[in-house]
């Protein structure tokens, strides 16, 4: 039987591992240890994640990037914003096995807040696995595929959806509308996945498997989301193929979420 990505207890099992690492990342996995070792170890930093397919395993030389998040003691400045690039830059620059690099920041505080527990806070416990320093997950609570963490996660997919109608509409290069493209799929997928999450009993971040889960549940949808998982995987610059996820699936996807889920908790202002 399929674990469904669960702990024997019915709790959703960390998806990632160091050991999980391929051979062709691994040099860039050490790169970013001494980059963030050697830019935030004055004291700032209280610890690093590595997220997606590089620790999962699943990551292809040459199409997949690489996603950390660093957790600070305070909550990040412009000083830390500028580190956190230069390290981006110089580990996408000196190694040909990823396509780019990305440095998520947020403080301590934040990371633990209870506003964030089935949001940020799952993201850390289930999605993240630690690089360096020590790990947030065992002061957040245990997580469980329902409906509560669907909401909290992607119970704001309307918000979205003006800003990537003006991203589409003021794209000028094929560059632009590939970068546009990924994060609409990326986070269509999820949503999708998220949507049926509790009805399946599980968690995966597999974009293909979650496509099929999801169609599995809404068949009329089928079409339109296996475009996206294919988009995710391979972003396209065709305006029709943006178009569709951004004015036909999005939308529709947005209503039915807040229709079976509800709508996220409003977080405080900072």
């Amino acid at each position: 039987m399929e674990s469904k990505g669960l702990n024997p207890d019915g709790t959703i099992a960390r998806e990632g591992a160091l050991a999980r690492v391929t051979p062709a990342f691994a040099p860039v996995v050490a790169a970013a240890h001494r980059e963030i070792a050697g830019r935030f170890g004055d004291g700032r930093l209280h610890s690093a994640y590595l997220y997606g397919s590089v620790p999962r395993g699943t990551a292809v030389p040459g199409v997949s990037d690489l996603d950390l998040l660093l957790v600070l003691h305070a909550e990040p400045t412009a000083r830390d914003r500028t580190d956190a690039d230069a390290a981006e830059a110089v580990l996408d620059g000196e190694f040909e096995a990823i396509d780019g690099a990305g440095i998520l920041l947020v403080g301590v505080r934040t990371a633990l807040a209870e506003a964030e527990w089935y949001d940020l806070g799952f993201f850390i416990s289930c999605l993240c696995t630690p690089l360096t320093g020590d790990d947030l997950a065992v002061r957040l609570p245990a997580q469980y595929p329902t409906s509560l963490l669907a909401r909290e996660t992607n119970g704001d997919l309307d918000l979205a959806l003006p800003r990537w109608r003006a991203r589409l509409r003021d794209a000028a290069t094929d560059t632009d509308r590939r970068a546009l493209c990924r994060a609409v799929a990326r986070r269509l997928v999820r949503s999708g996945f998220t949507l049926v999450m509790p009805r399946w009993g599980g968690w995966t971040s597999d974009l293909e498997a979650s496509a099929e889960l999801f169609a599995g549940h809404y068949p009329q949808r089928a079409a339109q989301m296996r475009l996206a998982a294919a988009a995710a995987r391979r972003p396209t610059p065709e305006e029709a193929v943006i178009r569709t996820l951004v004015e036909e699936l999005g939308p529709w996807l947005a209503a039915e979420y807040t229709a079976v889920h509800g709508t996220k908790a409003a977080r405080p202002t900072p």
